[in-house]
């Protein structure tokens, strides 16, 4: 089905079913399907032709907890058989690009998808193969016992091979930064190997082009949504990282993720932070001049009120974002509501078609029994 002009393509070999919201599932009567979990796998690709089908091989058709499996990938845009290879080992669901859109775009689009054929859980891994699928156990097990609602695997970082010393302190001190920023401990801040409930997928959003991993982190927790780590294996490398072409490029990249996503969620705190690094050099400034009282120290009385009005002007620009900050905190409010309006519309109209072709077809069958 195609959700609007400008939306991906979305094709599916399956029906949806009706799904309400949920925080968690710890308990078989907390599902949205009355107890019946079902689990999406969702992949972004962009021509993954090469590795998707090793990826998908190892992927899991059974956790003890999850009744249902299914599987979808995102093509960003691929101009490779992508997508054919997916849809001869048998994934459900395709999103469908037709022009490249970046990661962050695709696992939007990816947890919508997933939200519209009805997740409890979804579950958010890469097509190179990079996590072992047996791990996704773990992933999902927290929040089926509804510990989180949020689960990231967390990458052994020291043992895997193929990451140079340099990366792998840049990954310890990426993730720490995250950390500090977003209040939560995340020992592997740039895993995209991630289980969401359904409740934290409502919940989400993703502003920057780049990637997902590091905002969702600091929206966590900002807004509060439990989240917790888990130890993952990793597999050996089938192929080099596209995300970015240097060491120097992705912490560019991240860093202005990072303070991005700071501002957006702490404005206030932000702007302080920069207001008071002026202002107080100003008011250094300003004392000197007071204690000297004299014609030749004029220039710090003008240098130091001027640095001073910078820093309070900054402090005040802090104020307006944080006003914004809290409008956008009720409209998120709303656009949650309205994804759960809009997705359990969705699924309730594909239960009536189901339930309308099943009548149609007993009531044939009825009609040719008493034909006979």
């Amino acid at each position: 089905m195609t959700l609007c002009a400008d939306a991906p393509i979305v094709m599916s070999q399956h029906r949806c079913r009706k799904t309400a919201p949920a925080a968690h599932y710890g308990e078989s009567e907390d599902s949205p399907h009355g107890g019946s979990m079902k689990l999406i796998i969702q992949i972004p690709c962009y021509n993954e032709a090469k590795t998707l089908e090793i990826a998908l091989n190892d992927l899991p058709k059974h956790i003890d907890g999850i009744d249902t499996i299914e599987y979808l990938i995102i093509n960003d845009g691929s101009v490779d058989n992508t997508v054919e290879v997916a849809r001869r080992w048998g994934v459900q669901h395709v999103v469908d690009f037709k022009k490249n859109r970046g990661l962050a775009k695709g696992f939007m689009a990816g947890l919508d998808a997933c939200l519209g054929y009805g997740a409890d859980i979804i579950v958010n891994t890469d097509a190179d193969d990079q996590y072992n699928g047996e791990d996704i156990e773990k992933l999902v097990r927290p929040i089926l016992n509804g510990e989180a609602d949020i689960v990231i695997g967390a990458r052994p970082i020291d043992d895997i091979p193929h990451f140079s010393k340099f990366k792998k302190k840049m990954q310890h001190l990426g993730s720490y930064v995250v950390s500090r920023a977003a209040s939560i401990s995340v020992p592997d801040a740039p895993s995209s190997f991630r289980a969401f409930s359904r409740e934290a997928a409502f919940r989400l959003n993703v502003t920057n082009d780049y990637t997902y991993t590091l905002e969702t982190i600091v929206q966590a927790g900002r807004e509060k949504i439990p989240l917790i780590s888990v130890p993952v294996r990793t597999n050996p490398e089938l192929r080099p990282s596209r995300l970015f072409s240097s060491i120097g490029s992705y912490m560019k990249k991240s860093m202005v993720t990072i303070i991005r996503a700071y501002i957006m969620y702490k404005p206030l705190t932000f702007f302080t932070y920069v207001g008071l690094v002026p202002f107080l050099i100003g008011l250094i400034l300003y004392i000197r001049y007071l204690c000297y009282l004299t014609a030749g120290h004029t220039q710090s009385l003008i240098l130091g009120s001027t640095l001073m009005i910078m820093g309070f002007i900054t402090f005040m620009i802090g104020i307006c974002a944080d006003t914004i900050a809290s409008n956008r905190k009720i409209l998120e409010g709303i656009q949650v509501e309205n994804r759960r309006a809009h997705f359990g519309w969705m699924l309730q109209k594909e239960q009536d078609e189901i339930r309308n072709a099943a009548a149609g077809a007993s009531a044939a069958e009825n009609r040719a029994d008493r034909q006979a």
